[in-house]
Parts: structure tokens; C-alpha cells; sequence
């Protein structure tokens, strides 16, 4: 008898979390297609102004992105510290987190949900040195004014809201415990395709090797990741000449080509219809 009502409230308990999630994704739904239907025309116009990555894309292609772009700021908390929030910040630190994920299933990176804005470097524990951004447990933190002065000059291979946001997609796949958000076939292609090849170079610059990544690459592995991550997407003729082993292997991890019509390797189906 007891273990019959003790599988009951459990019954109970999942069915009330089932139904949240469905009334939150409602909401979200919502919410996600009025922005969409009334500031269609003014979103896009935001991202052809500051993305280089979204106006090289085909029509069908912005669609999709500035939905995604959509969907993202809807379940993350902006959080803007010591500034003034304005409309467009939200949707382009958004931009960057889609277009590092445009070619994965899983881009809400769900482990993040808050989002610290700053107006410039900040200081962060005891290290002297201001930061641009940084990843932790609770959040993803950029610098504002380095964050747009990085897709303003985007022929350098340094940009601190792809940077950052790779870090953050590190994070939710390979935790020391789980963390929602996880991509299985991400994870796959990393171990599988990068790993190896990633490793190799970087224990050559540890070495000290140079390459066109830079020293900074060398300072470890997760360093060594989100410095590649900027140079695929901002230099990626001159990455695919240098290391195009490594290039290749990025490639088909982020299922994405910058160098290919069409960008994607492999199609990519959403699974948003509801937005």
C-alpha cells in the first residue's frame, strides 16, 4: 500500500513538471512568434548592420537564425551591471551564441541562465589583469563595449562574444557532472575529431611552437579552444591554409564550413515548430 502511493506522488510529481515545461514552452512560444511577426523587419536590419556571420546567409538561412537568435534571448535573464540596457544588446550577444551553435540540434546552452552584461573590462577575484568576459557556474559574463568593438573588426581572430560563448558551450558538454543543454553528437564529433588533432597542436605551441593562433592559445586546452573558435569564424582562408587539419576537425564539430556554400556539412533539423 505504501509503495503504491509513493509511486503515485512520484506520478504526481513528474506530471506537474511535464505540464510546467509545457505551459513554459507555451509561453515562450508565444512570446518568441510576437517578437518575430513585429519586429521582424528591425531585428534583421540589427543583425545585417553588426554580424558579418548572419548577412552572408541566404534568406531561408536569416530566417532561421534570427529565430533561433529569438528563441535564445527569451530564455536567458540579461542581467546589464552599472548600464543603461538597450533592445539590440540582448539580441546580438544572442546572435553569438547562435552562430557558434547554427549548425548543432541543442543551441539554448540551458545550464546558462543569466547573462551579466558589463560596460567595459572589469575586474574579477583577486586577478589584477581586467577581463573582457569570463564563464562560471552561475553565468556568462561579457564586456559590452569589447563585445561590439569585436564584430566591428572581424578580420583579427579576437572576438570576445564567440570566445566567451565557446567557453559556454565547453561548459555545458563536458561538466564534471551533467548539466542540461548537453549535445550528444557534439560530444562525439569531439572526442572523435578534435581531440586528437587538437591536442597535437596545442602540445607543440606548449612546446613553442607559433602559429597564427597566437601565444595566448597555448595557455591551456580551454584557452587553446575558444582562440580556434575566433579564428574559424574570422579568419578561416588563413586557418585552413596553416592548420587545416585542425581546421577540418572544427569543421566538423560545429557542422559548418565558412569556406563552403552553404556553410552546413550535414542538415540540420529544428525541432522548434512550436515557435
Amino acid at each position: 500500500m505504501e509503495s503504491g502511493i509513493i509511486f503515485l506522488l512520484i506520478v504526481v510529481v513528474i506530471g506537474g513538471f511535464a505540464f510546467a515545461k509545457y505551459l513554459r514552452d507555451k509561453y515562450l512560444a508565444q512570446r518568441v512568434k510576437e517578437m518575430y511577426d513585429s519586429k521582424h523587419t528591425a531585428y534583421d536590419a540589427i543583425l545585417q548592420q553588426y554580424i558579418p556571420y548572419y548577412r552572408n546567409l541566404d534568406a531561408v538561412q536569416k530566417e532561421r537564425f534570427l529565430k533561433r537568435a529569438l528563441i535564445f534571448k527569451a530564455t536567458k535573464h540579461f542581467e546589464f551591471v552599472e548600464m543603461q540596457e538597450e533592445e539590440h544588446m540582448s539580441l546580438l550577444i544572442s546572435a553569438a551564441a547562435v552562430q557558434l551553435t547554427f549548425g548543432l540540434k541543442h543551441f539554448l546552452m540551458e545550464h546558462f541562465h543569466k547573462i551579466y552584461v558589463m560596460k567595459r573590462a572589469y575586474h574579477f577575484g583577486l586577478m589584477n589583469v581586467p577581463f573582457q568576459g569570463h564563464v562560471s557556474e552561475d553565468g556568462i559574463y561579457l564586456s559590452w563595449n569589447n563585445f561590439l568593438n569585436s564584430f566591428a573588426n572581424y578580420t583579427d581572430g579576437d572576438n570576445v562574444g564567440l570566445h566567451e560563448m565557446a567557453h559556454a558551450l565547453a561548459y555545458v558538454n563536458f561538466p564534471e557532472h551533467e548539466h542540461d543543454g548537453e549535445d550528444e553528437v557534439f560530444q562525439y564529433r569531439w572526442y572523435k575529431t578534435f581531440t586528437k588533432i587538437g591536442h597535437n597542436v596545442f602540445d607543440r605551441m606548449q612546446a613553442g611552437e607559433m602559429t597564427m593562433l597566437g601565444s595566448y592559445a597555448a595557455t591551456n586546452y580551454q584557452e587553446f579552444w575558444a582562440v580556434c573558435v575566433e579564428n574559424f569564424f574570422e579568419r578561416p582562408t588563413a586557418f585552413k591554409i596553416q592548420l587545416p587539419e585542425l581546421y577540418d576537425a572544427i569543421c566538423k564539430l560545429l557542422n559548418q564550413d565558412m569556406l563552403k556554400p552553404g556553410i552546413f556539412l550535414e542538415a540540420v533539423i529544428d525541432d522548434y515548430s512550436q515557435y
